[in-house]
């Protein structure tokens, strides 16, 4: 079931370990954690909306997502402080690595047109992210169910400490990226 997890464990860190020529198996890049996260927008105001979305990510990450609030109130935005803005779930052990299985063997092959996850989502920090149009692309997600289409970021947080080695990490768990030059 945790193929990935039994995979970094057996091969993926003897190869890091090469490729990134670093002697201590302790500094080696790891996966810590997954966030999944969405903004509302305009469904903001809507609870039956709000709530069906964080139902939508709870079926496609297996936890259950937490609806986020406002901080301070902005008046542009015609927000309040304390008011729904979105939905985020974070990741961690076997469900981190059951949900990036399913991200990569089902979720991506999915999409329409797909020709690889983008380069440019490192931050500089060995972290990485990237966006998600339609949440259909997940076998979970029923359409019926659904009231609104939304998509959804990804994040994956890794304890590398630059992107060349953190890109090194995603890439040998299969993240399919698009071909072109690396950030950093």
């Amino acid at each position: 079931m945790f193929q990935l997890k039994a995979a970094y464990k057996n091969e993926i860190r003897a190869k890091l370990a090469k490729e990134l020529d670093i002697k201590n198996p302790m500094l080696l890049p790891k996966l810590d954690k997954i966030v999944i996260s969405v903004g509302a927008g305009m469904y903001a105001k809507d609870t039956k909306i709000m709530q069906n979305i964080a139902d939508t990510i709870s079926l496609i990450a297996g936890q259950k997502a937490v609806i986020t609030s406002a901080k301070k109130s902005v008046a542009g935005f015609k927000m309040r402080e304390g008011m729904p803005i979105g939905v985020k779930v974070t990741l961690r052990g076997n469900q981190m690595y059951n949900f990036l299985e399913k991200l990569i063997v089902i979720a991506l092959p999915r999409v329409k047109d797909f020709r690889g996850i983008p380069r440019n989502g490192f931050d500089g920090r060995g972290n990485y992210s990237f966006g998600i149009n339609e949440q259909l692309i997940f076998p979970e997600v029923v359409y019926d169910d659904i009231m609104v289409s939304h998509g959804m970021n990804v994040t994956f947080v890794t304890s590398a400490t630059n992107d060349k080695d953190a890109f090194a990490l995603l890439e040998s768990f299969g993240l399919p990226f698009a071909k072109g030059r690396v950030n950093g």
